[in-house]
């Protein structure tokens, strides 16, 4: 019932109780003690009686979208960036904080708890992390032991009290970029990223992101690409260095996965960070790719503002606790 009321309310901007009857399929007693309670919290904000049409003027009423925030949070080896928004998805404070990976939970909750005490209204925590999540468990985070196999969904909502969503990296990228695209699109889209953390992708489908039965989607690093190199293997030099995707062998290796993707899923597009390309790179993988499967298959390449789409896939799923909190 509050779930329905909030979005109608954020979505239309306004509506009276009748209306609010209509759209929702509810009775208006039913949706009079909602409405009631929810301004009594200062919930909802009232704009005034509407113009009369012969009967009794009704109240008209919009969200107070400053009424809870939600946080947005994502870890990286050497920097974790986090977003203070409203239910508008307006944006409060920006910041940055040093990576958490290494140091352990204990420094992340006393980081959350600074920003809880300095904006009480936070009502939803939604996390970002370089690994496979299963149901708000770490289940694979390389490189980051502290992290192995722990609930960072349970911790926090038994810390806080406050619903909690934790998504891998590119799942939320991919999200979030989508987020942005027209509503009237509906594509299948990939999300590829090198990052700190090696190579991982996110794959979007009719809007859905894909998680796969294990939630391990996505860890594109483990695809065999060649007769004894993984995609990771082919990315990592003779001295055990990461390589970057301008040698020749990275071109290689990356048009190969788009090979795939295209053979496997047939994407409208892959999006790539705008950090790790160029237009010309960008133009070399087209060109390679093209030797694996007919141009005409293949997905546009496009590039895009990697953090962002992150902290915007972050937020979409944040918003929706907020809008569900209390049913």
């Amino acid at each position: 019932m509050l779930k329905g009321i909030r979005a109608t309310l954020l979505s239309c901007g306004s509506a009276t109780k009748v209306e609010l009857s209509e759209k929702l399929g509810i009775s208006f007693p039913t949706i009079t003690k909602f409405v009631n309670q929810m301004e009594e919290a200062g919930e909802l904000i009232t704009l005034g009686l509407d113009e009369s049409s012969g009967g009794r003027r009704a109240q008209r009423y919009a969200y107070n979208p400053d009424y809870q925030l939600g946080v947005a949070l994502f870890l990286e080896r050497t920097e974790s960036q986090y977003t203070i928004y409203n239910s508008l998805g307006e944006v409060k404070e920006k910041g940055m904080s040093p990576g958490f990976l290494l140091d352990g939970i204990e420094m992340l909750t006393e980081q959350i708890e600074s920003l809880i005490d300095r904006f009480p209204r936070i009502g939803s925590l939604a996390f970002g992390v370089p690994g496979s999540v299963n149901d708000g468990r770490i289940i694979y985070i390389p490189g980051y032991e502290k992290y192995h196999d722990f609930d960072l969904k349970d911790h926090f909502e038994s810390r806080f009290e406050l619903p909690v969503v934790v998504e891998n990296d590119m799942n939320a990228a991919v999200l979030g970029y989508y987020d942005k695209l027209d509503d009237r699109e509906n594509p299948s889209l990939v999300y590829f990223y090198f990052g700190q953390n090696g190579p991982g992708a996110g794959i979007l489908v009719n809007g859905n992101v894909v998680r796969g039965s294990t939630s391990f989607s996505g860890e594109v690093s483990f695809v065999p690409l060649y007769d004894n190199r993984n995609f990771y293997q082919a990315m990592t030099d003779a001295e055990g260095q990461t390589g970057t995707i301008n040698e020749a062998g990275g071109i290689d290796a990356v048009s190969r996965l788009i090979a795939s993707f295209t053979a496997i899923l047939n994407p409208n597009a892959v999006i790539f960070s705008r950090d790790e390309v160029s237009e010309r790179l960008l133009s070399a993988i087209s060109a390679r790719s093209a030797s694996y499967i007919s141009k005409e298959h293949l997905p546009k390449l496009v590039p895009s503002d990697w953090q962002e789409d992150y902290l915007n896939g972050l937020k979409r799923l944040g918003l929706n606790l907020l809008i569900s909190a209390g049913h």
